[in-house]
């Protein structure tokens, strides 16, 4: 717990200055993230109050039902972020193809992907659901913008992070160096520092899946939380807690906070799909933010973050979290 108050942006000025870890334009694209990530905090705080709860009527790409937050916070994100000259371009998962950002506005040098609420199903019912943001570099000498721009790597991240909006509003955020948490301070208006070097614990007796597709997983998958169940009597020796909450960010959230693994992996219903969540909006930053807290985040077989992207919203599978246990899962695939 840090003792000084030190805001989000004299954090990223130091960052800056003093470390030499992030440009200038990529600071200031992060504060305005930020502080989008307010607007739709107090948008989520308002509920009904506001008459922002319920279902939309409408489709996104992806065929699931919008909520009508899931389309403020996607129009709060490209609003904020369009005219401030430090971006070409935006993708969304709420969005099939990328945003331009338009020609009376200065272009910048960096991409924004982001999924504007993660976890809608949690809207209606109050529970903690989030934003999840990914920053990446345009490829040098490219002549206009195109959806190829975004398909890079996820180790080609420059900054990646999430908010989370449950009974505290927490901006988490890596620029490459660690990762740290601010806690929105609403008397102040301004996030602020509350932890820092933030670490995942190797090994864990705790694990989130949905168990209610057990009988559509791989055998993989089925053999690890078997004996995560077996408990002490089992081959593990220690009993397993399981926790879902149904929203990556808040899953994700308790992992780094307190460890764990997070699982939502490829199963038979629909087999062509590596899996469910998506590659750019979820699975690269948070799996960069486990990783630079000392965690591991795999799709099974191979790093998160060495996936070559085909697609815009391509899926993938998704396992993560406490390092010897990402590892375990890991390779009872490559033995399977």
């Amino acid at each position: 717990m840090s003792t000084k108050r030190i805001s989000l942006t004299r954090y990223l000025v130091e960052q800056q200055r003093d470390h030499g870890h992030i440009p200038s334009q990529l600071r200031l694209l992060l504060e305005v993230v930020a502080r989008a990530c307010k607007s739709i905090s107090q948008a989520v705080n308002k509920g009904d109050l506001g008459g922002v709860l319920g279902s939309a009527s409408s489709e996104n790409v992806q065929g699931e039902v919008q909520k009508q937050l899931d389309i403020i916070a996607n129009e709060v994100l490209i609003e904020a972020n369009e005219w401030g000259g430090h971006l070409a371009a935006m993708a969304s998962e709420e969005m099939e193809g990328i945003y331009v950002v338009p020609n009376r506005y200065p272009q910048g040098e960096y991409l924004l992907l982001f999924d504007p609420l993660d976890g809608s199903s949690n809207i209606d019912v109050n529970v903690s659901i989030g934003t999840i943001f990914s920053v990446l570099r345009m490829p040098e000498d490219d002549r206009g913008v195109d959806v190829g721009d975004f398909l890079q790597a996820g180790h080609r991240q420059v900054a990646a992070g999430y908010c989370v909006y449950g009974p505290q509003t927490t901006l988490v955020l890596t620029v490459g160096d660690g990762v740290a948490m601010f806690t929105l301070d609403r008397e102040q208006g301004s996030f602020v520092l509350t932890r820092e070097n933030v670490q995942i614990p190797e090994d864990t007796k705790e694990f989130a899946i949905n168990m209610s597709n057990m009988r559509h997983w791989d055998a993989p998958v089925k053999r690890y939380v078997d004996e995560c169940l077996a408990g002490k009597e089992g081959p593990r020796g220690k009993d397993f807690n399981m926790r879902w909450i149904a929203s990556m960010v808040a899953d994700v959230h308790r992992i780094l906070t307190r460890g764990g693994i997070f699982m939502y992996p490829w199963d038979k219903r629909e087999p062509e799909k590596p899996g469910k969540l998506r590659l750019m909006y979820e699975a690269n930053p948070m799996g960069w933010l486990v990783e630079q807290a000392g965690g591991a985040a795999t799709n099974g077989r191979q790093r998160i973050l060495d996936i070559q992207p085909t697609r815009l919203h391509e899926r993938v599978s998704v396992i993560l979290g406490s390092k010897n246990e990402v590892e375990r899962v890991t390779r009872y695939h490559l033995e399977d």
